[in-house]
Order: C-alpha cells, then structure tokens, then sequence
C-alpha cells in the first residue's frame, strides 16, 4: 500500500516562543551557534529578521534569532570617555604651540 504524501506545515515563530524541549533540540541541531545557518528573511514592508531552519516529523520551522548589530554606534557612557580625551589632547596642543615659541628662544646660545 502506498505511503499517502502528506505536506509539513510551515512555522515561523521566535526561538523563545518554541516549547522548551524544541529548544534544547534546535540548540542540539546548532552546537556551535547559529551563525552559518542563520538567514536573512526580507518581509514585504522593508523590515526584516533573521532565522534557521529547523524540522521535525510533522513541522518545519523557521525560528527567528534575536541578532544584535554592531552599527558603530557607542554607549552614552563611553562617547563621553572619549569625548573627555580628545579635548584633552586639544588642550595639550594648544598649550604646546605656546611653549614651542618660547622654546624655541631658549634653545638659541646666541640671543
């Protein structure tokens, strides 16, 4: 008798709404991370998310990783660090134009 072709069902869902033991075997299918899986998926209003496919018996998932960016942008708390030191770095090369003139006529025996 032949087998009946029966079609997956096709889910996309965020890996922290899958149940916890579908979680520990996607985590199982990706030991080493999710970063060679992982696909970009555009949505039709510009916006888009990230996600790896993942399949049991009866369902095909297609899980949603959160994904962080590194966009260049800095911590408040570390734009003024730096901030701080680069206006430091002014102020020394505003005080050292000053003392190199004066330097300058130190350095000669003959005045």
């Amino acid at each position: 008798m032949a087998k009946q072709n029966m079609a997956k069902k096709h889910i996309v869902t965020s890996f922290h709404n899958l149940p916890s033991e579908l979680q520990e075997a996607v985590k199982e299918k990706y030991p080493l991370g999710f970063t060679d899986a992982m696909m970009r998926v555009d949505k039709p209003n510009g916006d888009f998310f990230y996600a790896v496919p993942f399949d049991t018996d009866e369902v095909a998932y297609l899980v949603k990783i959160d994904v962080r960016i590194d966009d260049g942008s800095q911590d408040d708390s570390d734009q003024d660090y730096y901030d701080d030191e680069i206006k430091g770095a002014d102020d020394l090369q505003d005080n050292g134009s000053d003392d190199s003139d004066a330097g300058d006529s130190d350095d000669d025996p003959n005045i």
